[in-house]
């Protein structure tokens, strides 16, 4: 099929080549600055960069739409994994979110608040006693345990839901050899499948609600294991990756550190201000339902466009000259695109700010100095910016050290 035609400002650029990948940013302002929205020519989508386009097509679903699903590959969208909630409109799309949001709204998030904050000192306890550690092997084992607990599901399904988390999402973008298999994609529908059932469900766990839901007819019971998946792969590796992203900021910048530690910096703007400046999810897909105007181009209905937060988070129209610039102070630092925005916004936004500011404030609590140990390595990954790998050195408070061991 031959490609198509766009009436508008054009680029030759691939997004997911492998220079891009390490450091985007600088293509992203060069995309920002060519126009509202840019025609990729290698991937045969318009790129929305800019703060104002970005909220603009995600909050107008019935122009630009998920529904025929949000993978930024034509094959992914025909037939999504199973471990992902259908990206669809309407009472299908409903009855799934719907469970997701009743256990992720702020009251159920804050019943949690206390046992993840008791688990967050503990880990940060064990960790700063080493003085070095890999902020990843950290992140990762904090939040895949605290997920795992939540939905009721055996501890040593752990590191094989998270494997299997990335893989979901890397099917949805572009083939390149570097991207995990079907096999390993699909692989964490078979885990659940395994492990979920009625007998292991925990009375009062995400697990038996789900199972109750299916009783009331409000669920299919075919759908109680695709909506588990659903909660790993959009919760697991984009928190990890937030957070991973809020310990290599405030390792780079100790004055906020020290804040932090100090209680004059609310650790949940740390972690905003560094999803703001390195989006978990870095492009969104939504499809041109009817023929639009973005500035003074026209979308033509069919099209596909790319929203990018990780674009709009560095937006200088939007952060003005220092968007750039990691400042958590900043009286609008809630107010970016990482999380998406409209009716199909993250829902787990809360859990995963908790998680956050729990593991930050023990990390502060226990230790006065955090810096970056070694040379940092990124994940070479489509569908999320994060690190595979970040080599942390904190110098450990010893008085609050003896102070825990005391009452322990």
């Amino acid at each position: 099929m031959p490609p198509l035609i766009a009436a508008g400002p054009a680029s030759g650029v691939d997004l997911f080549a492998d220079p891009v990948l390490e450091d985007p940013y600088p293509v992203y302002e060069a995309l920002r600055t060519t126009g509202r929205v840019v025609w990729l020519d290698q991937h045969q989508a318009w790129f929305a960069g800019r703060h104002e386009e970005v909220s603009a097509v995600l909050t107008r679903p019935k122009t630009f739409s998920c529904e025929h699903g949000v993978a930024l590959t034509s094959a992914g969208s025909r037939q999504p994994p199973e471990s992902t909630v259908p990206p669809r409109g309407g009472q299908r799309h409903l009855s799934m979110r719907s469970p997701l949001s009743r256990h992720l709204n702020s009251g159920a998030v804050k019943a949690l608040t206390a046992e993840t904050r008791s688990q967050a000192e503990l880990m940060a306890h064990q960790y700063t006693a080493r003085e070095e550690f890999d902020a990843v092997e950290f992140v990762t084992r904090f939040v895949a345990g605290r997920v795992v607990r939540l939905m009721d599901l055996p501890e040593t399904a752990g590191p094989e839901l998270v494997a299997s988390a990335l893989a979901v999402v890397d099917m949805s973008a572009p083939d390149h050899t570097r991207y995990h298999s079907e096999t390993l994609a699909t692989a964490m529908t078979a885990v659940l499948s395994r492990v979920v059932s009625r007998k292991t469900a925990r009375r009062g766990s995400w697990l038996d609600r789900l199972y109750k839901a299916a009783d009331t007819g409000y669920l299919s019971e075919c759908d109680v294991v695709p909506l588990m998946a659903a909660y790993v792969t959009s919760g697991v590796d984009t928190t990890i990756c937030g957070i991973t992203a809020a310990l290599h900021h405030l390792a780079r910048s100790p004055m906020y550190f020290r804040r932090v530690r100090a209680e004059r910096l609310d650790p949940a703007a740390v972690f905003h201000e560094a999803i703001r400046l390195d989006a978990p999810v870095q492009v969104l897909e939504r499809r041109v339902t009817r023929d639009a105007l973005i500035g003074d181009t026209r979308l033509r209905a069919g099209q596909r466009v790319w929203a990018s937060p990780g674009s709009s988070g560095r937006d200088p129209r939007r952060w003005g000259s220092h968007a750039a610039v990691f400042r958590p102070e900043r009286a609008d630092g809630t107010q970016h695109l990482a999380f998406g925005l409209g009716p199909h916004s993250c829902a787990g936004r809360q859990l995963a700010q908790m998680y956050a500011v729990s593991l930050l404030q023990a990390l502060a609590r226990f230790g006065t100095r955090l810096e970056i140990a070694g040379d940092p390595v990124r994940t070479r990954s489509s569908a999320f910016r994060g690190w595979k790998a970040l080599p942390l050195r904190i110098t450990p408070d010893r008085r609050r050290f003896r102070a825990r061991a005391s009452t322990v």
